[in-house]
């Protein structure tokens, strides 16, 4: 199918392969944003639409903040690139520091990559060297967890567990997975954590008498698991995961990713959930999505364990052309100042009973059968129409745009994370939309 361009200003639509898109589908009647501000995009037609998912849950200080957009061009006028290999510029080491004052804690050592994907390979690479070089080199065997994403590369693939991303690519052997926590029958309709299902941790018992504790280098989860449809852990059941995790000597690690940098009401979901993982991966928030970055945080006791041997010798083989990335530096460094200075990385906290009250407004709507909601996060599941799995919720995703707010969908839930800027009357906007859009619906 070859799309042309609708009009004189307007792009040919056949040349980009969009990612994690129905390509064809969307060609055919197009999308368009084409500038935004604070809490709103606007389209080509002139129209705004209230963000309700920071963009892809990443635009966490609202859009078009001068003062990202200042730093990154005086880092661009000033030192446009500078590699990493062997080298360094100021400001990488700066960030990091930074990074390191509000970094879970105890992980304070920080590795630069370019995305929340690279971040995750980063992580499960950095636990089997670690694992090695404590003299544990049987221990290279990954668990993630049913439902869990975690990017797209072959290690996030193989941990992660969600059927469509992993059913077409060869993934990596070995690999294992706990079961998902999500329970319609005895949870549904929770706020916030759901009572029941603490148990589930277990599951990292039973793979070590299937698999032996000598094999397994690392779990791996997302604390509130968001591109699955916004599960949250049942109370408990992290506490217990962590105790199991230890007690074998298994790292522990943390896709925060979507929950770092104040999506719960605090700066990371260890504090929010009160656990202490080994490594957390991040990305998305990092910079508020204005140049693409990554970081992971690592416990000096992982990091010192593999500053051994000669000085010469490169302890850790891995890396990109751009960790550390000045630009994205720049932008990153003037971020945690809009954090700090405006109170973002606790903001979720004081929005989080309004907004989940008025999300669970919702709940006697035709075809909703949960609602789950934490922090600055909110998962809405409908119930799904007979071989057409998927459909209801895309029509709510649409619909709701045409009325001029933005969400996102996945599978038949919709999915909000709206910048953490947002006031009463956006939150009662999201909410008001999705009623009459869920009302409207068959």
């Amino acid at each position: 199918m070859t799309v042309t361009s609708r009009g004189s200003n307007e792009p040919s639509l056949d040349n980009f392969w969009m990612p994690f898109t129905a390509n064809r589908q969307f060609k055919a009647a197009p999308r368009m944003l084409a500038s935004a501000k604070g809490m709103y995009f606007e389209d080509t037609d002139g129209r705004k639409i209230l963000d309700g998912t920071a963009g892809l849950w990443c635009v966490n200080a609202g859009h078009g903040r001068e003062r990202i957009a200042d730093a990154v061009h005086r880092q661009l006028s000033h030192l446009d690139f500078a590699p990493s290999f062997q080298m360094g510029h100021p400001i990488a080491f700066e960030f990091a520091r930074r990074l390191g004052d509000i970094a879970p804690a105890g992980l304070d050592r920080v590795f630069f990559t370019s995305s929340g994907s690279e971040s995750v390979e980063t992580a499960l690479k950095i636990a089997i060297a670690y694992q090695r070089a404590i003299g544990q080199g049987t221990r290279t065997r990954l668990i993630g967890r049913e439902r869990g994403y975690h990017g797209v590369g072959f290690g996030g693939l193989s941990v992660g567990g969600i059927l469509n991303n992993r059913r077409v690519y060869p993934l990596l052997p070995g690999a294992d997975h706990l079961r998902h926590t999500h329970d319609l029958d005895r949870n549904a309709f929770s706020k916030g954590q759901p009572e029941h299902g603490v148990e589930l941790a277990d599951d990292l018992e039973g793979l070590v008498a299937l698999h032996g504790a000598e094999t397994i280098a690392a779990v791996i989860v997302e604390p509130v698991a968001g591109s699955t449809g916004v599960l949250v852990p049942p109370r408990g059941y992290l506490e217990r995961l962590q105790s199991i995790a230890r007690k074998h000597g298994i790292l522990l690690i943390f896709d925060e990713v979507i929950t770092g940098f104040g999506r719960l009401g605090t700066p990371f979901a260890t504090e929010y959930f009160g656990v202490e993982p080994d490594l957390v991966s991040t990305a998305k928030g990092l910079t508020n999505g204005a140049v693409p970055m990554g970081a992971v945080f690592a416990s000096r006791k992982i990091h010192d364990a593999l500053m051994t041997g000669p000085d010469h010798v490169i302890e850790l083989f891995h890396g990109y052309t751009y960790s550390g990335h000045p630009v994205a530096c720049a932008a990153g460094l003037a971020t945690l100042d809009i954090y700090q200075e405006e109170g973002l990385l606790r903001r979720a906290g004081h929005l989080a009973t309004e907004w989940r009250e008025a999300i669970h407004g919702l709940r006697d709507l035709p075809h909703v059968i949960d609602i789950r909601t934490v922090g600055l996060i909110a998962g809405i599941e409908l119930q799904s129409r007979a071989d057409a799995i998927g459909t209801r919720a895309y029509e709510v995703f649409v619909r709701a745009f045409d009325k001029g707010v933005l969400t996102r969908v996945t599978g038949d839930i919709i999915a909000l994370s709206p910048p953490l800027i947002i006031e009463t009357g956006q939150i009662d906007q999201i909410v008001s939309t999705l009623h009459d859009v869920l009302i409207e619906i068959l």
